[in-house]
């Protein structure tokens, strides 16, 4: 089993940055795909951005694309998202999520960090 444990959430204003965490236990993410969701209130949970972690390929969406940025430590089994320009619909509850490299389901989520962009 992995537990998933985010931290880093916070409230911040508009233009603000902010540096989520996800630390991994249990496992090593070497044979997963790992990745940030995020769900807003009364919005359907959505994909930011996944790397595979031995390749470090990476997908954004676009909503994040060029203001986030997504980032390991391999030694620490942790993986981080830089978030610039934050902007108030980017206030969400963000998720950690890891699925096995060879699986499209992802098995292991995080409990959530809030993140609130104020204008």
């Amino acid at each position: 089993q992995m537990q998933l444990l985010e931290s880093g959430g916070g409230l911040v204003q508009a233009g603000g940055s902010l540096r989520l965490s996800c630390a991994a236990s249990g496992r090593t993410f070497n044979d997963y795909v790992v990745a940030w969701f995020r769900q807003a209130p009364g919005k359907e949970r959505e994909l930011v951005v996944a790397i595979r972690w031995s390749s470090r390929t990476t997908h954004y969406a676009d909503s994040a694309r060029g203001r986030f940025t997504i980032s390991r430590d391999n030694y620490k089994n942790t993986l981080y998202l830089q978030m610039n320009s934050l902007k108030p619909e980017d206030t969400a509850v963000y998720y950690c999520a890891a699925r096995h490299f060879a699986s499209d389901q992802y098995n292991y989520w995080g409990q959530g960090t809030q993140v609130t962009v104020s204008s």
